[in-house]
């Protein structure tokens, strides 16, 4: 088994959305427990990678002061595979860690779980699963999929599960500690 280090991993954290459960604010700014929602995500990813960088489509000199920040290549917030197009795009490691920007939550137990799934595995992609459905937004994904991505947003898709689901797939079950998926979507969400 090869072990995967911290320098052959990117992230990108997800903070590309329109908001509009949030009142069309830009959530990963939402303070949360005295912290922008990004914050606590990359605290918790930063002893975990290499390079950090924030899928943004607005605000971008906030979300700089987080990582380096990229603009999906789509136009109009066509969801997070814009994001992790354009992430593979700019990607010099070999894994791109996924994850969202409104899950303050996460541990970097759940980081570890998906570096050791796709070691153990060999597979091309490694998500969190909650014993029913994938949790697309948590996941390490090999960077040579770029072409693979790029003819599926091509070909009109849209779904990050389809996507992941053409290629080797290595899940995780997270069935024990919900929590740490738990997306804060509304402003009655910040109050957990």
């Amino acid at each position: 088994m090869n072990k995967i280090s911290k320098k052959e991993i990117s992230v990108v954290i997800l903070a590309g959305g329109q908001g509009s459960r949030m009142g069309g604010k830009d959530k990963g700014l939402i303070k949360f427990r005295k912290l922008p929602l990004i914050a606590h995500v990359v605290n918790i990813v930063k002893p975990k990678v290499n390079r950090i960088l924030i899928s943004a489509n607005r605000s971008l000199d906030e979300y700089s002061e987080y990582g380096e920040v990229i603009s999906d290549d789509l136009t109009g917030f066509q969801g997070p595979l814009a994001g992790i197009s354009k992430a593979l795009k700019v990607c010099t490691s070999e894994y791109l860690l996924v994850l969202p920007c409104d899950s303050p939550l996460i541990d970097g137990e759940l980081i570890d779980e998906l570096i050791l799934g796709l070691e153990k595995s060999k597979a091309d992609i490694c998500v969190a699963h909650d014993g029913s459905i994938m949790h697309a937004t948590f996941a390490l994904l090999r960077s040579n999929l770029q072409t693979s991505l790029e003819k599926f947003l091509d070909d009109g898709g849209r779904k990050m599960a389809l996507w992941y689901r053409q290629h080797s797939l290595e899940r995780i079950n997270v069935s024990d500690k919900l929590e740490i998926l738990t997306n804060l979507n509304s402003p009655e969400d910040l109050n957990i």
